[in-house]
Order: structure tokens, then sequence, then C-alpha cells
């Protein structure tokens, strides 16, 4: 068998599966994402500001990856940056995402991408509030919310 039908299992620290999605099952994820969800997660774009649904939300929950469902930030991780984005100053884990040198636009940034089936994310700032300095700068699209006590949807 190949990767193209089988993935490969690895667990996070927080026990959560990092194997990369197949081909098979990431075209079958995308294809229930709307116009605007591929454009930010597949095509690497980014949600008009202070438009998002989960900009103001202060729910307790978690933050999951809308392609695969990855846990990705906890609401209390969640503070207001003023950006028109949704901000955090930590991920859930660290292995749960990863960082892109972007040398879009004339500048240089750091994109957050989803660790187990590579969309994107967002991009991620060294100036946010303690106890990191760092400021995930996310897209709502990006992202589903769980409230707590419910199941992370499965992918």
């Amino acid at each position: 068998m190949t990767t193209e039908t089988i993935s490969t299992v690895r667990k996070s620290a927080s026990g959560y599966d990092l194997g990369p999605l197949t081909t098979a099952e990431r075209d079958r994820l995308a294809a229930r994402l709307d116009p605007e969800e591929r454009r930010v997660l597949l095509d690497h774009g980014t949600e008009r500001p202070f438009c998002g649904a989960l900009l103001d939300n202060h729910e307790r929950g978690m933050y999951v990856c809308r392609l695969c469902g990855l846990p990705l930030f906890k609401s209390g991780e969640k503070f207001e940056s003023g950006t028109g984005w949704p901000s955090f100053f930590a991920p859930l884990d660290s292995e749960h995402v990863r960082e892109i040198r972007d040398s879009t636009y004339g500048m240089v940034r750091t994109e957050i991408r989803c660790a187990r089936c590579d969309s994107h994310l967002g991009h991620v700032f060294p100036d946010g509030p303690p106890p990191t300095g760092n400021r995930y700068c996310m897209n709502s699209v990006a992202l589903e919310f769980v409230p707590e006590g419910q199941a992370v949807p499965a992918a």
C-alpha cells in the first residue's frame, strides 16, 4: 500500500494524531469547504480584518482546524489584540502547528499551518502578551470552535 491510501499515525505529546492526511483524505475534507474557506486554508489567503465570526467569541472551549479537526488553541490563550483577527498567545500543543518562513508582500513573517493537514491558519508575530510574547493571528474561517464539554469533531 502507498501513502496515498494509508496514513501514518504519529501522536503529539498531548495525545492527538499528527499523521499526515493522504491525498484522498485531504480531498474528501476539502470538498466540504466553502469558497472563502478554500481560499484561506488551501490557497494561503487572509480574510478581511474585523469580519471573522470567531473574533468576538468569548466562550470557553477549543479552536480546531476547520479542515481536519486537529485541536489548535484553547479559549484561555485567546486575547483581544485589536488587529481584527482572533489572536492567541500560545497553541494548545506546539507540535500541532508548523511555522513556515513567509516572505510574500515585501515583508518577512512566520506563517502558521496545521501540522496534520498543512492548511494555512494565519501568522505569528513577536508582539503578544506574556507569558510567551507571541501573537498567533489566525483567520476565523481556518478555525472551528468547539464549546467546552463537546467532543472534538472527527476528521
